[in-house]
């Protein structure tokens, strides 16, 4: 009897290894290479990012409605505008890879419409898009950073500390974003965890052309404002920066040891940001209206 309960102790124990050896090669393999997941990383400044990620050895996840033309990055179907689908999205990702080191939110919309005819639809999809869609991300990739005290970076814009007229819906939902930044690096700081928005002004992108831009019958007295605006905006971002340059910069804010919470792209952005916090609002305004061409 003892000779069988000896056996059968060596049994169990075999099995106890065979099934806990697995864990262990996971725990040991999985996080020893850094993951990153870019939401609206199939376009624009979020693509720039994601292969300048590959580039430099991270695991690349690519959260977005449009798949990312490449094979080095995997694309997970996710449409920020729709409740719990980001998080799903950015859950699958961490579970998949064990960890998550960098999260880059990327994904934007914009619409140049007055404020008193704009379709409550539109500005809703927009903030969906804009602010929502970050909040969710972060809440379900917190769990992750977590565990290897790692960095959220936030795409935000210079319309977000300066507004934008007639995209004053985009220039609120940055504004948003920026301040829930801080707010969130308070809260994440403590547990290793560190969280950023990054400004950048105009940039050459797509984004331009995506723009929901609202015509005469949509402005009614306020069109030909709209026109003047709009045409301005697109001037600003088809001659502004390369996307590259954005997308290095945000590379560099998640590897500083300690990132500033809120910063821009370029010499010339971080001036006009200072100068939109400390200059009174009355001289930003005329200087505004004279950029975008209004009265």
């Amino acid at each position: 009897m003892k000779q069988e309960s000896t056996e059968q102790t060596k049994e169990e124990g075999a099995e106890r290894r065979e099934v806990s050896a697995p864990v262990r090669e996971y725990e040991h393999t999985m996080p020893a290479r850094q993951t990153a997941v870019v939401v609206g990383g199939s376009s624009g400044i979020g693509r720039e990012t994601a292969l300048r990620l590959i580039a430099k050895g991270y695991r690349v996840y690519n959260i977005s409605r449009t798949p990312f033309k490449g094979e080095r990055v995997k694309t997970i179907s996710a449409d920020a505008a729709v409740e719990g689908e980001i998080g799903r999205a950015v859950t699958k990702a961490g579970e998949e890879a064990g960890a998550i080191d960098l999260l880059v939110y990327s994904a934007g919309f914009s619409m140049a419409a007055p404020i008193e005819y704009a379709k409550s639809g539109d500005y809703r999809y927009l903030f969906e898009v804009n602010y929502f869609g970050a909040v969710e991300a972060l809440r379900a990739a917190a769990p992750f950073l977590k565990r290897r005290g790692g960095r959220a970076v936030f795409v935000g814009s210079l319309g977000g500390a300066l507004p934008i007229p007639y995209d004053s819906f985009y220039s609120s939902s940055k504004a948003a974003l920026e301040l829930f930044a801080r707010g969130a690096d308070l809260e994440f700081r403590p547990h290793g965890v560190r969280v950023s928005a990054l400004l950048p002004g105009g940039t050459a992108t797509d984004f331009t052309y995506s723009r929901r831009v609202y015509g005469e019958e949509e402005s009614l007295g306020y069109a030909p404002s709209v026109k003047k605006a709009s045409a301005a905006l697109a001037n600003m971002e088809q001659g502004g920066m390369n996307p590259s340059l954005v997308a290095n910069a945000v590379i560099r804010l998640a590897e500083r040891k300690n990132p500033p919470t809120v910063s821009a792209v370029g010499g010339k952005n971080s001036i006009l940001m200072a100068a939109g916090r400390v200059l009174p609002m009355r001289v930003t305004d005329w200087f505004i209206k004279k950029r975008f061409n209004q009265r």
